[in-house]
């Protein structure tokens, strides 16, 4: 969603982004895809969730450069590990990277492949902190039904650009039809207690409930 320049800025400086972070942001801005960056207001939220959750054990879908990897990595407690499932070569390459930079990659795994088959090879149990989904927004769907019940109660699902751009007001492509119909799934869904923040372009928390 498009916001005034200077107020980004603004909100930037509040962020708490460092060189390392502020370094991935610029290379990234030259890629075609640039779009898909991750705002730095957003990631840093991703930090305290992960501090407050105390996160051991954390999944990404769509890992991009890696901004929000290692703003969820950094969050994590001693001995946690994040998973992220990226479908590009190049990109993984370009978050390993990146993560290699911020001195994250110990605590971090990449892997390769369509994300809903790599969900099903996760332990069945309930045992997920914390994930973050930030991928292909027909895919959400699937995603969500893979993660929820895998998140141990008080467990945290965070969706990204779940208003697209406002679309899902009055959805007509396939993208918004299928975002708009998961806005209502979730709602509804009484394993979890959520909200849609209309922070950037839709951020949904969907907290698994107590037995």
């Amino acid at each position: 969603m498009p916001r005034d320049p200077e107020l980004t800025a603004y909100l930037t400086r509040f962020a708490g982004q460092d060189e390392v972070l502020a370094r991935v942001e610029r290379e990234t801005r030259l890629l075609p895809n640039a779009g898909m960056l991750s705002r730095p207001d957003q990631a840093a939220l991703l930090t305290i969730l992960a501090r407050m959750l105390d996160a051991k054990t954390a999944v990404e879908v769509g890992t991009f450069t890696g901004y929000g990897a290692i703003c969820i990595a950094r969050g994590l407690a001693d001995g946690g590990r994040l998973t992220c499932f990226e479908v590009s070569e190049e990109f993984a390459a370009i978050a390993r990277r990146n993560l290699e930079a911020a001195g994250l990659t110990d605590r971090v795994d990449i892997t390769l492949g369509p994300a809903v088959e790599n969900l099903a090879q996760l332990p069945d149990t309930p045992h997920i902190d914390l994930a973050y989904v930030d991928a292909d927004k027909t895919g959400y769907p699937a995603y969500y039904d893979a993660l929820v019940p895998r998140l141990r109660p008080g467990g945290v699902l965070v969706l990204d650009n779940t208003l697209l751009a406002n679309r899902v007001l009055a959805p007509e492509d396939e993208r918004a039809k299928t975002m708009a119909a998961l806005n209502e799934r979730i709602a509804a869904d009484d394993r979890v207690e959520s909200v849609l923040l209309g922070l950037s372009d839709g951020v949904t928390l969907a907290r698994r409930r107590e037995p």
